[in-house]
């Protein structure tokens, strides 16, 4: 998830300099909820796993 949110950012930053703003601000507001939903879901693994008792390598 974290790869289709950098996709997105660097398309964005392509459609901008290009002058595509829709295109940009579509893709960017995008990259930032992929964001997101990806920091939420390391979170919740990460408390799952120190609960568990497990050792994070």
């Amino acid at each position: 998830m974290l790869k289709w949110a950098l996709i997105c950012l660097v398309i964005s930053i392509i459609a901008g300099a290009l002058g595509f703003r829709g295109v940009a601000s579509a893709t960017a507001t995008l990259a930032k909820v992929l964001f997101g939903i990806f920091l939420i879901l390391f979170l919740i693994f990460l408390i799952m796993a120190f609960m568990a008792g497990g050792a994070i390598a």
